[in-house]
């Protein structure tokens, strides 16, 4: 690989959280765009991904991070070499929404320390990351940013606590900023909000959640991970080249400000 920009070919995608659910979907529609995908997170299961991928013509590669590890995201120009010079696309979608029996904790129940962590890793996570790319996409002189965010940045949450959607309105607004500085350079920064998708933290939900949730969805059904995944290849080409600074939600309707 090189500097000259092609095409998605020549464009890597790394996508945080990429083990499952979302981030799992993500990685395998940037892969079918033709993206070389890194697959990161600290969960099993990227590698497997990643050999499914590169099984089926793609070309994918794992690796084990936590995105709240500065020291980390710093060795990532070494751990990753060229792949990490030809970065084009960066997905920053790792969350955690920590639960009790399938249940939110109130704010007064929540420890200092898990409030810690979620802010860590949902926002602390991609500020990081988003700090060592930015000088690979300048350089480049085109790239992506997708915040992956949720409808919980918008209204209270009955299903997720007030720290994970504090964690996601506060990633809505680094989006924001960050597509001011760095739309000079030919780089996009725009957030996706899920609404509800069929996932495996949606399934531990506690009995009813997704129930009552889907009494307030127009389309009248949870999302799939391909629909979101879907979006986030639209934003990462180069046809969503005049978009940036902006949130699009796939909630089926059920969030319309």
């Amino acid at each position: 690989m090189n500097d000259i920009v092609i095409g998605a070919e020549d464009r890597v995608a790394l996508v945080t959280g990429a083990a499952r659910g979302l981030g799992a979907a993500i990685g395998r529609s940037l892969a079918e765009a033709g993206h070389p995908v890194v697959l990161a997170d600290v969960l099993e299961g990227v590698e497997a991904l990643a050999a499914t991928l590169n099984a089926a013509g793609h070309r994918a590669r794992a690796l084990r991070l936590d995105v709240a590890d500065e020291g980390a995201i710093g060795r990532l120009p070494e751990t990753l070499g060229p792949w990490w010079a030809a970065l084009g696309v960066l997905v920053n979608n790792a969350g955690i929404s920590p639960k009790v029996e399938g249940r939110k904790r109130l704010v007064e129940e929540i420890p200092t320390e898990e409030w810690r962590r979620v802010m860590e890793v949902n926002l602390t996570g991609p500020f990081l990351l988003c700090r060592a790319a930015i000088p690979v996409l300048k350089r480049r002189g085109w790239g992506r940013v997708v915040m992956m965010t949720s409808q919980a940045a918008h209204v209270p949450s009955s299903i997720t606590g007030a720290y994970y959607g504090a964690s996601k309105a506060g990633l809505m607004g680094f989006a924001r900023n960050l597509a001011v500085e760095l739309g000079p350079f030919g780089i996009t920064v725009n957030s996706v909000a899920p609404g509800r998708i069929r996932t495996d933290m949606v399934a531990g939900a506690a009995p009813g959640m997704n129930e009552a949730f889907l009494a307030r969805i127009p389309l009248g059904r949870l999302g799939e991970p391909a629909e979101v995944g879907a979006v986030v290849r639209f934003l990462a080409s180069d046809e969503a080249a005049y978009l940036t600074g902006t949130t699009i939600d796939v909630g089926g309707g059920s969030y319309m400000p």
